[in-house]
């Protein structure tokens, strides 16, 4: 037979011949230039036209495909409830990946330009409160949570001033600041009004006192040499600083060391036209801060007597009350040691932080701080942030 005759009836068996369902699967996956070497028994023209018939495909969608029918094939079948748990789990993880990988393909980007020339005008507000300047704290009293005396009460001050000019310039890298307000709102010596703060002081209260004044002088006297523009000094007087017993609701702030102190500081800058002190005679000091009435208070005409609503309830209650006679739109106050912003209210912390007093009525347990909060022209009230004093 002829070398010619021999070609044709070879290429007439391969082409009578079909392969079978595995050999199309791994024809489907072998490159043409492998052909030969993976099916030796058949010509290249024959798989390359077998080939050509074979749904076109991605690898991934053939292992989609076979894991679904192996699925589905296993809960037809009498297989265990364990082998059936795993498969879907296998499932379900890979759907997971799958989502995935396509959320990856879809990333993109688009550019965000920085707002320019646009700056707002905004007042800060930095609360004093609650120092208790000549108490002592023994860490031995409370567990080691605190520890307070003469020393640790200066470097205190010294970072709440410290500190609180950082917000003051961050605050001035978007808005304008033309006016602060320092509010001083008592508490700032303990006094003598129990007996226990006689067994505790380290200072009489008038020396106490007048330890306190040097400190918001200095205090003071920093902000005038590190920003521009005014300082307003709203006053309350806390119930601590009082040489009576009992509060005198009527004549309280005539029977306050605090209130001596703060007529002693105004009279100390009177002659600076950059700083304003506003000392109420009452229980409430009023100010306005651009279309915004802010009442300051020192807080301890505020009842509490614990509860699961802690300051908010007895705030809100005497919030509303007092603003059937003049609407605030904020209230400022101290006197718990605790600082929350309360929607309509800012309750600030204290210098001395947690004492035995904190411990014995189950207080919140709270670092030493102070508060600062932003008054924005347009908007109110906008950022609220400590003024963290154990550390810069």
């Amino acid at each position: 037979m002829g070398l010619f005759n021999i070609f044709l009836k070879t290429t007439k068996e391969n082409i009578m011949k079909k392969l079978t369902k595995r050999q199309l699967e791994l024809l489907a996956i072998t490159p043409d230039n492998k052909l030969k070497e993976v099916f030796p028994e058949f010509t290249r023209a024959f798989l390359r036209a077998e080939k050509s018939k074979l749904p076109t495909k991605p690898p991934e969608q053939s292992i989609d495909d076979d894991r679904e029918k192996l699925i589905t094939k296993s809960r037809g079948a009498d297989t265990s409830k364990k082998y059936q748990k795993s498969l879907d789990i296998i499932n379900s993880l890979q759907k997971e990946l799958d989502a995935s990988l396509q959320l990856r393909k879809h990333i993109s980007t688009y550019t965000i330009n920085p707002v320019k020339g646009l700056k707002s005008e905004a007042t800060p507000v930095i609360v004093a409160s609650d120092w208790h300047y000549e108490e002592l704290v023994k860490p031995s009293t409370i567990n080691g949570l605190n520890s307070f005396n003469l020393g640790i009460a200066d470097q205190r001050i010294e970072r709440f001033f410290q500190n609180q000019l950082r917000l003051i310039n961050i605050s001035k890298r978007d808005v304008e600041i033309k006016t602060i307000v320092l509010a001083l709102l008592g508490d700032f010596i303990s006094g003598n009004i129990h007996d226990e703060n006689l067994e505790t002081a380290q200072l009489q209260p008038i020396d106490a006192i007048l330890a306190v004044q040097r400190k918001i002088a200095s205090g003071i006297k920093f902000i005038l040499d590190n920003t521009d523009g005014k300082i307003v000094i709203p006053c309350s007087t806390g119930n601590h600083p009082r040489i009576t017993q009992k509060i005198h609701i009527a004549t309280e702030t005539g029977n306050s060391l605090e209130n001596l102190m703060y007529h002693n500081l105004a009279m100390y800058f009177e002659g600076n036209s950059r700083v304003q002190f506003v000392i109420g005679e009452g229980y409430h000091t009023i100010i306005k801060i651009y279309d915004q009435t802010i009442r300051f208070h020192h807080g301890h005409g505020m009842k509490y007597n614990g509860g699961i609503g802690g300051i908010y309830i007895p705030a809100n209650k005497a919030i509303s009350q007092w603003n059937k006679a003049i609407r605030a739109d904020l209230d400022v106050f101290g006197h718990w040691h605790q600082q929350r912003d309360g929607g309509n209210f800012i309750c600030n912390g204290s210098l001395i932080g947690y004492d035995a007093y904190a411990l014995r009525i189950k207080a919140d347990y709270e670092e030493p701080k102070q508060a600062f909060f932003l008054m924005d022209k347009n908007r109110g009230k906008t950022i609220v942030a400590p003024i963290f004093v154990d550390r810069n």
